[in-house]
């Protein structure tokens, strides 16, 4: 009687660890660039035509988070933010064009992401831009402080702390470029951003999305919603 128990409680581990590896949750990575200095200065240098990076928990990009501006008029005042695509830099400059992208992940990843995303939320006030780690990209060196990241670098921290594999490189020399050539992630959309919405009725995309878990991470209130930077 005791083998049988050992033998069940066995087989439910395994199922269990079979069903949280399983990747049928899905995540959503935004490239874009604006019509803003920085970008257009990131843009001239990287030769590249993406300069900015957010990570997306909805393919609606209601729940889309990333390092950037907190101010409209202030480049110099950045840090973790929750991102709104129709007002900030993104509702200003109607020109920016996007990539929008699905990387499906499993049910272990998606928790930590939110999970992680919920202390950055919790400690957003700490988190300030990575202005020298910018400069030392441009180097090939990689500046890494803690409480201190730029959009790319964000993103990467975010996915390798939740053990989803991405690039053999350090997080401090990630750039819009290599989540562009990254062959893990579906294209879902690439234009305008503000007919990215549009798009998605038009052609009647939708997916579920676990929208208990935005209520358990309690992240929709970051404030100062939105803008974005460089």
């Amino acid at each position: 009687m005791g083998n049988k128990n050992s033998s069940n409680k066995k087989n439910i581990k395994k199922i269990n660890r079979i069903k949280n590896n399983r990747k049928d949750k899905s995540i959503y990575i935004v490239i874009s660039k604006t019509s803003t200095f920085p970008s257009h200065v990131i843009k001239m240098w990287t030769k590249e035509p993406y300069a900015h990076t957010s990570i997306a928990l909805d393919i609606e990009l209601n729940e889309m988070y990333s390092f950037a501006r907190r101010k409209l008029h202030n480049p110099f005042y950045c840090g973790f933010i929750r991102e709104d695509i129709t007002t900030g830099v993104f509702g200003r400059d109607v020109g920016t064009t996007c990539r929008v992208a699905r990387l499906k992940v499993s049910a272990n990843e998606y928790k930590k992401i939110i999970d992680t995303l919920k202390k950055f939320k919790k400690n957003d006030k700490y988190y300030k831009y990575n202005y020298v780690g910018i400069v030392g990209i441009m180097f090939n060196k990689a500046v890494e402080r803690e409480y201190n990241y730029f959009c790319s670098q964000f993103v990467y921290h975010v996915l390798k702390n939740a053990g989803v594999e991405t690039f053999d490189k350090k997080a401090g020399l990630v750039r819009p470029e290599d989540f562009r050539l990254w062959d893990e992630l579906e294209l879902v959309y690439e234009g305008k951003l503000k007919d990215y919405r549009q798009y998605l009725k038009d052609n009647q995309i939708t997916e579920k999305c676990d929208r208990d878990y935005f209520a358990e991470c309690m992240i929709k209130d970051v404030e100062n919603k939105a803008v974005i930077a460089l």
